[in-house]
């Protein structure tokens, strides 16, 4: 059977229509006086981390365990770029250089700064990083695949920016790849992104069902997605690191959440 996508664009509102499949959908938008882009990401229940016996995975992407997100919340379309983070501070730390590239040599509380600052401009306490739970239920998208689109690295390169060399590859405009079921961008590849949690090798192992936070304190804050330089086995939905609060690497950047009743 014929199938007939109408798209209706109106403010802060995107409308996807389905004539002659299975289902209709509504995704809500909205965006900032950055231009800024969010998702509303619905609330809902996925197995979060990953099958040793499914995908090569690391012990601490382990067990596989089944989390709720009680709350709907809004994720950035898109990696924050450097014109977004240069509107906001004034200055540009991105190695590799280019407005819509996704802002990186930013560390956690590089980010935090950020955020204070466009909280400020927005006038509220709105924006924030996603958590970790968050950010793998907004990247997986409903799906229980390696990657959000299957299982199939080959067809990586469709959705992500990855397998660069570190030293002559570079970031990328973001948008550019195909999005996810869910409508975002570059969860998979470009940069890798900070959440809110602090990192913990065996948190999963004790990990709250429901809307799970992090550990209280550590080293280390987590860090999501891969980036331009990584395989495609560090670009899966489950890959997870740790890195330093006060780290500031080439490809490691961030996107902003915030939920519906801020």
């Amino acid at each position: 059977m014929m199938r007939l996508k109408v798209f209706l664009r109106l403010p802060a509102l995107t409308v996807l229509i389905m004539f002659g499949g299975a289902a209709t959908g509504l995704a809500e938008e909205k965006s900032n006086s950055l231009g800024m882009e969010f998702v509303l990401i619905p609330a809902g229940s996925f197995t979060m981390g990953a099958d040793k016996n499914f995908e090569k995975a690391n012990d601490w992407e382990t067990p596989a365990h089944r989390v709720t997100i009680s709350q709907p919340f809004y994720l950035g379309k898109y990696e924050a770029t450097q014109s977004q983070w240069e509107a906001v501070t004034g200055y540009n730390p991105s190695w590799f250089k280019g407005q819509n590239n996704p802002v990186e040599q930013v560390s956690w509380e590089d980010v935090q700064v950020f955020i204070e600052k466009l909280n400020q401009k927005e006038g509220g306490n709105k924006y924030r990083l996603p958590t970790e739970a968050e950010w793998e239920y907004a990247a997986r998208a409903g799906t229980t695949n390696i990657y959000s689109f299957g299982d199939d690295a080959e067809a990586l390169g469709r959705y992500a920016w990855y397998g660069e060399d570190a030293y002559s590859g570079s970031t990328h405009p973001v948008g550019q790849k195909e999005p996810n079921p869910w409508g975002l961008y570059d969860m998979h590849g470009n940069v890798w992104e900070w959440v809110q949690d602090w990192y913990g090798e065996n948190y999963y192992a004790g990990s709250p069902a429901t809307d799970p936070q992090g550990p209280p304190s550590g080293s280390s804050r987590v860090d999501r997605g891969g980036g331009f330089s990584n395989d495609a086995g560090s670009c899966r939905s489950a890959i997870r690191l740790g890195v330093t609060p006060v780290g500031r690497i080439r490809n490691l950047g961030f996107r902003l959440a915030f939920s519906p009743d801020q």
